[in-house]
């Protein structure tokens, strides 16, 4: 009986460095085992974990969006980490998911910003800060007031400045709003399809609305054409005030419209740019990164 609990251990441990032998001819791997110093013992050990790491950092190299994500836990990688001689693999969150709780942390600081928390100190912003006092003195229900395509660096304050105008115009003009961050709102619609009908009607005839951060998403003829497209001419057709956001100047995001899964498409880029100016007055702001 010791001798077959011994073959069977030895027989282990061959299959074992057999595994080990071809995963060391994968240069993701050595490149991974040379990167967190872990020795081959340990690699043998954890060979089948380490690999999965391998294929979800590659996964994670071609990602174009959460949406996207092809690994098992979405938004998150796989990763080993050294624990007392031994390994502990926790799921790390990707650069887009590092980017989504950003943003819904963010969140909550836009849901309570009001004009009188606008930092004014800082003259590269003047120009867009008189901009939003004049239009909430100009401000009425039944007005057919342009938007604003406002542009510019990362964390500038874009989305906050507009949550502020908006705050303000809800509570001391019972004006109605939403705001939508816009690759978020494409990937939750591609979820449950049953949420299409329903979301494009609101967001249609909402009061105001803010369409944050187009230009981030990796966009679908569906997701342009259908959902974009829809919202915006309707909005147009109806006179209905409508901003966004965005780190695109109007130009860039033309580009980034016409390209999409199925090829490019310049044509159809082009009348919902012609919507967007429609719709919108163009500003630029670039200032210190507000989120550090």
């Amino acid at each position: 009986m010791k001798k077959l609990f011994t073959s069977l251990d030895e027989k282990l441990n061959q299959d074992l460095e057999n595994s080990l032998k071809e995963s060391l001819k994968n240069e993701d791997f050595c490149n991974l085992l040379k990167r967190l110093k872990i020795s081959k013992e340990l690699a043998k050990k954890f060979n089948s974990s380490l690999l999965d790491t391998c294929e979800e950092l590659n996964n994670c190299n071609n990602c174009k969006g959460l949406f996207a994500c092809k690994n098992k836990f979405e938004g998150h990688v796989l990763y080993p980490s050294l624990d007392n001689q031994s390994l502990k693999f926790i799921y790390m969150p990707c650069k887009y998911q590092k980017e989504l709780e950003k943003k819904k942390k963010l969140s909550n600081e836009l849901a309570n910003s009001r004009m009188k928390d606008i930092d004014i100190t800082d003259k590269k912003r003047v120009d867009v800060i008189k901009w939003l006092k004049d239009f909430y003195d100009s401000y009425e229900k039944l007005n057919d007031l342009k938007g604003l395509y406002l542009h510019g660096s990362f964390g500038s304050g874009k989305s906050f400045l507009i949550s502020a105008l908006f705050n303000e115009l809800s509570y001391k003009k019972n004006a109605r709003t939403e705001i939508i961050y816009f690759p978020e709102f494409l990937r939750t619609l591609k979820d449950d399809f049953s949420l299409v009908d329903d979301k494009i009607d609101y967001l249609q005839s909402i009061d105001l609305l803010l369409i944050d951060d187009i230009g981030a998403e990796n966009l679908s003829t569906w997701g342009r054409d259908e959902i974009l497209g829809t919202i915006l001419q309707y909005r147009m057709n109806n006179k209905l005030t409508t901003f966004f956001t965005s780190n695109l100047n109007i130009e860039e995001l033309e580009n980034h419209l016409s390209i999409t899964k199925a090829g490019e498409d310049k044509i159809k880029a082009r009348r919902i740019i012609e919507r967007i100016k429609q719709l919108t007055v163009d500003k630029e702001l670039v200032s210190v990164n507000r989120r550090k």
